[in-house]
């Protein structure tokens, strides 16, 4: 999951991710967040971006959303995928 400040950020980032081979597919939908940042609460749109990859590419993607993200600090986790459509897993790590 990453978060970005602005749509064409985040259309970017998906499409960059995606050509790359570093993703099969990337979400992205507008969210609201709410957090603290040099020790003061925020409260902003941002796009939230689900990308679909396999493990074994974190460090790639990783390193190549620091280089094209505009945040000092993007968000940058890893959530597991504990169950699948076997078809779909397949297709999945086809494209990376």
């Amino acid at each position: 999951m990453v978060t970005a400040g602005s749509e064409a950020e985040a259309d970017r980032l998906a499409h960059h991710l995606v050509e790359a081979r570093l993703a099969a597919c990337v979400n992205v939908f507008p969210v609201h967040s709410v957090y603290r940042w040099q020790d003061e609460v925020q409260s902003e749109p941002e796009w939230q971006l689900i990308i679909k990859t396999d493990l074994s590419q974190f460090e790639a993607l990783s390193q190549a959303i620091a280089e094209h993200h505009s945040y000092e600090v993007p968000e940058v986790i890893a959530l597991p995928i504990v169950a699948g459509l076997p078809a779909y897993l397949s297709w999945l790590q086809a494209q990376v």
